[in-house]
């Protein structure tokens, strides 16, 4: 910004700034003015007194227009990856005249968009507008910001005036769930490879002895897991809900924040934990999520609220990971054979040739960038 703009906005924002048509004003006042002192003619000083009292009511107005605008935001609900943030701007006019030739521009973030701009023909008196906008949410994170500009140079256009508004604002922006059909990282996690072969014949195998309880029936379940005697009791249709081995087990999903991530690999396993999470989750595992600064944590909301706002480089907690199966997500193979008994990691590299351990204690794979990562993440750990 050069050293004229810089005086402008200094001007427009704790006084006005005069727009072009104000310079051609003044500078034909000035000539009238020294016509007259030439001339000695009153009725150029006449013209040149009536321009310089115009451009001084067009220097007062704009400001007197701003004064008393009062501007609220209404609480930004958090979206996904790819949807879009609804936002809402509130310009109440408390006065008894009405507000003319407004211009609203809501200062974003440069990373989650650029700012829009908002024109208003007029705001009757004791009346509010309500300025509804959405931008694409392109990448995850915590956003806030804290500025409102409202701008004018009504009633004449002579001069411009600008003022900002203070308003806190936090849009949360989630990353992507991936809808995972299968996951053998989590199902196979804390179970002998035997007991999870049984368990998968007895649950696709099993009418009788393994019910745990009946609902109500959902599209997509299978019908051999209809209770008929049931069903034509309460006149709708109950399926079985089947024991499963994994019911209860705990599993910790552990995002390695402390370490040095390239940027690409970080936001993968972002995607990936959170996937990893609410699979787990749907698996009926008591599932955890664990990162270097919030220690251990739990429930969807707080879980999906960690993965926005964390970073790589965090400084680590004291809290310690208990030593329970986990799903190691790093960037570095060091630590892969000291992981507790049965846990699994993933690797995320942006090369390939990275320096494995010869024979790693636990089942896992490294994640290649350039495919897809729900396919990854279901393929079988053999």
């Amino acid at each position: 910004m050069n050293a004229i703009d810089r005086l402008r906005n200094h001007l427009e924002t704790r006084w006005v700034a005069p727009a072009y048509g104000s310079l051609v004003l003044g500078g034909i006042a000035l000539c009238f003015f020294g016509a007259a002192t030439n001339t000695m003619a009153g009725w150029l000083y006449a013209i040149s007194g009536a321009i310089a009292g115009l451009l001084i009511l067009g220097a007062i107005l704009p400001a007197q227009s701003l004064s008393r605008l009062v501007v609220r935001r209404s609480p930004i609900a958090p979206v996904s990856v790819g949807d879009r943030l609804s936002l809402e701007l509130q310009i109440e006019n408390p006065t008894d005249r009405a507000k003319t030739l407004l211009q609203v521009c809501d200062r974003l973030p440069h990373v989650l968009s650029e700012s829009p701009k908002h024109a208003i023909e007029v705001i009757p008196p004791q009346k509010t507008h309500r300025w509804f906008y959405s931008v694409e949410a392109q990448k995850r994170g915590v956003y806030r910001w804290h500025d409102v500009q409202v701008k004018t140079a009504a009633p004449l256009g002579l001069f411009w005036c600008r003022r900002d508004r203070a308003i806190a604002a936090k849009a949360i922006v989630y990353p992507t769930v991936l809808p995972l059909a299968h996951c053998p990282l989590v199902d196979t996690i804390g179970r002998e490879e035997s007991v999870q072969a049984s368990s998968n014949r007895r649950y696709q195998a099993a009418t009788e002895g393994v019910t745990r309880t009946l609902r109500p029936y959902r599209q997509g379940d299978p019908t051999r897991l209809i209770h008929w005697r049931t069903s034509a009791r309460l006149g709708e249709f109950y399926v079985r809900e089947l024991e499963i081995v994994t019911s209860g087990q705990e599993l910790i999903i552990c995002l390695d924040t402390a370490a040095t991530w390239d940027a690409d690999c970080f936001e993968q396993a972002v995607i990936a934990a959170a996937s990893l999470y609410f699979y787990a989750g749907r698996a009926q595992l008591k599932v955890r999520l664990w990162t270097a600064s919030t220690g251990l944590i739990q429930g969807n909301r707080v879980v999906l609220e960690t993965l926005a706002a964390t970073q790589p480089g965090e400084t680590p907690t004291t809290a310690e990971i208990p030593p329970l199966p986990l799903i190691w997500l790093t960037p570095h193979p060091d630590a892969l054979n000291s992981l507790p008994a049965n846990s699994r990691w993933l690797l995320f590299s942006p090369s390939l040739a990275v320096s494995m351990p010869k024979s790693p204690d636990f089942p896992g794979f490294v994640v290649e960038l350039e495919k897809p990562l729900a396919p990854q993440l279901q393929r079988s750990l053999q």
